[in-house]
């Protein structure tokens, strides 16, 4: 008994500075947002309260708040449907075995490592109307009438935005299902196979079943992670043009730091992480069932 509490004392020890930092930086930052989200304040000077006045007009009245919800949802589409899809046959391809496995591992994930900055200007040499790669090579195989200026064009700009934001963490979600995958027993697939199972029976069967808690943890990650997207955006077009390629973080910065609407910004930077809350407890109950049948294979 006396050797247990020692146990449960020395775990409480070594994770309640985590506690404590992490309530620090995170939890009292929200309240506070939370709270400052219900006054008119600029940041300096009296402030008003307005209730939840603040809440309300980024839902119902503020048109690019609506907008730059609506560019997440999409970019949130995206990244389940194209950008996780993606990883996964990557993966599969990677786990079944071939050639230089590590050396794909290594180039697939080189992406992840690199500040978004980074990706941003890349990428905006791409999409650069002048002398981007893009342009260049459409003018190259005499499709010079579709070559236009990509980021200043407010039907194309968003789009060119998403596709470096799916590539860049492609890599990261083939690495984390690729783990999964070669958790797996090889012992399932040998007696699939006796069975006569076809490679795509033991993909359903098998692999995606067993693989739902990471498929989980990967779904979490790209929901929120597009509803809290900034840097990307904030780096090639900081919005624009006029105001087509804002996301949620991107508003929010915006009203905090050059509106002066400290207030506004902060009711929106709350709206933001109940917004990831939300999803990440639909996903959780989404995949409580698939999780508890995987268990009882």
């Amino acid at each position: 008994m006396n050797k247990l509490m020692y146990k449960k004392r020395s775990i409480v020890v070594f994770v309640l500075p985590t506690i404590i930092i992490y309530t620090l930086i995170v939890v009292i930052p929200i309240f506070i947002s939370a709270y400052l989200g219900l006054f008119k304040w600029n940041g300096v000077g009296a402030m008003q309260f307005h209730g939840f006045a603040n809440y309300q007009k980024l839902i119902s009245v503020d048109p690019v708040f609506r907008q730059a919800l609506i560019n997440s949802l999409i970019l949130a589409t995206a990244s389940i449907f194209i950008q996780l899809p993606i990883a996964f046959i990557l993966a599969l391809i990677l786990s079944n075995g071939v050639k230089f496995e590590k050396f794909f591992r290594t180039v697939y994930f080189i992406p992840v490592i690199l500040s978004s900055m980074v990706i941003a200007q890349l990428w905006l040499r791409i999409f650069n109307a002048d002398y981007g790669v893009l342009n260049g090579v459409l003018k190259a195989v005499g499709l010079s009438k579709l070559a236009q200026p990509w980021m200043a064009n407010t039907s194309t700009a968003f789009t060119c935005t998403v596709i470096p934001a799916i590539w860049q963490f492609i890599g990261q979600y083939i690495l984390i299902m690729y783990a999964g995958m070669k958790a797996i027993s090889g012992d399932m697939y040998e007696a699939a196979k006796i069975d006569g199972a076809t490679g795509w029976q033991s993909m359903t069967r098998i692999t995606i079943p067993l693989l739902s808690p990471v498929i989980k943890v990967c779904l979490i990650f790209s929901l929120t992670g597009s509803f809290k997207s900034f840097d990307l955006v904030f780096a090639m077009t900081n919005g624009g043009p006029f105001h087509s390629t804002e996301l949620p973080s991107t508003v929010m910065y915006s009203n905090l730091f050059s509106a002066g609407a400290y207030g506004y910004g902060s009711a929106q930077a709350v709206f933001i992480v109940i917004e990831c809350l939300v999803a990440t407890l639909i996903i959780q109950l989404l995949f409580k069932k698939s999780e508890a049948e995987a268990s009882a294979v």
